[in-house]
């Protein structure tokens, strides 16, 4: 079921590079319910904005935007997370924007600083999470994300509509301060990759990739790509942070969220009691990746969902960029 989560607001100061003026930040839930989000649209004056920031992988035959077109949340913008990005030396899509295409593409939406942005997708909980890792990245923590996504909020009873979102007016949003270490580069994984686990400087790696990925057994979706793992790495396939609901009068199905309890009975399961306390009393860091940078950021936010003071960050490039280089030493089979 789909439970109900209460806002907070702490304000938070931030400063802003373009500019240098002073802006207020509020810090919102990570997980907001559908009808919490319906609540927030129909209060007075709230600055609300919708992002559909659905997203499939390459060999699903679905398109997204056209999807947006035929049904999305009242008042939805689409965010095309391979177009908010910046060019990648590898061709890789989906990278972190540089903080100007971040501001730009948040003006043309109509986002200020102050807006409370809910980001959602169309499977639930899939691509949504990777968007709020960027907002979050760039210090826009007034953001969340739709648990049960378009499917929870339809099994809710509430409103879609159809047709290409109506544009509105730019917003002035200033070109915000990268909070550089919530991502990792190749050089730093491989690093962290030569020092052994019993090493208390050592982060624990968490691949999100399914475990037959993980160990090699089956090969990589993207062609002439290895699979197997980066070294000293715990797989944690990310639908085990997942449940997988029906959607009623249809054969489809939809993810939401696990409990906390239960992301932390996963997390356990994947790591270890001595390596999960570590990590959520702050004396361990955890990386996170997956195939393309996309699902690392389910795990992302099911770390920060069992304990938001989590030091998690993410491998952009994730596998893809790792394998591609030739250079890289990869392991196969269990840890």
């Amino acid at each position: 079921m789909i439970g109900s989560i209460s806002i907070r607001t702490p304000l938070l100061t931030t400063f802003t590079t373009r500019t240098m003026t002073r802006s207020i930040s509020i810090k919102a839930p990570l997980l907001v319910s559908p009808r919490t989000l319906q609540e927030l649209r129909s209060s007075p004056n709230a600055d609300v904005k919708i992002l559909d920031a659905s997203w499939t992988m390459p060999n699903v035959p679905r398109n997204p935007s056209k999807e947006f077109v035929e049904k999305h949340v009242p008042g939805a913008r689409y965010l095309d997370l391979d177009e908010v990005a910046s060019p990648s030396e590898l061709g890789l899509k989906h990278m972190m924007p540089s903080a100007q295409v971040f501001s730009e593409a948040l003006e043309n939406f109509g986002i200020t600083p102050t807006s409370h942005v809910v980001l959602y997708d169309s499977q639930g909980i899939f691509s949504a999470p990777r968007a709020l890792f960027m907002f979050r990245a760039f210090g826009h923590n007034n953001s969340s994300v739709l648990d049960g996504g378009l499917p929870g909020w339809e099994i809710e009873g509430l409103p879609t509509e159809m047709g290409h979102a109506e544009k509105t007016l730019k917003s002035a949003y200033p070109v915000p301060a990268f909070v550089s270490e919530t991502v990792r580069s190749y050089e730093e994984m491989v690093s962290n990759a030569a020092k052994p686990l019993s090493d208390p400087l050592a982060e624990i790696v968490l691949d999100a990739r399914s475990l037959e990925r993980y160990t090699g057994l089956e090969p990589e979706p993207r062609p002439g790509l290895s699979s197997g793992h980066i070294p000293n790495s715990f797989s944690l396939p990310f639908r085990a942070f997942l449940q997988t609901n029906a959607i009623p009068g249809s054969d489809k199905t939809f993810t939401t969220f696990l409990s906390a309890n239960d992301l932390r009975r996963k997390l356990v399961e994947a790591v270890g009691t001595e390596h999960a306390q570590l990590i959520l009393q702050g004396k361990r860091g955890v990386r996170t990746t997956c195939g393309s940078g996309m699902t690392a950021g389910i795990l992302w936010l099911g770390l920060k969902l069992i304990e938001e003071s989590t030091l998690v960050s993410l491998y952009d490039e994730s596998w893809t960029g790792y394998a591609l280089r030739p250079e890289s030493r990869i392991d196969r089979g269990v840890l």
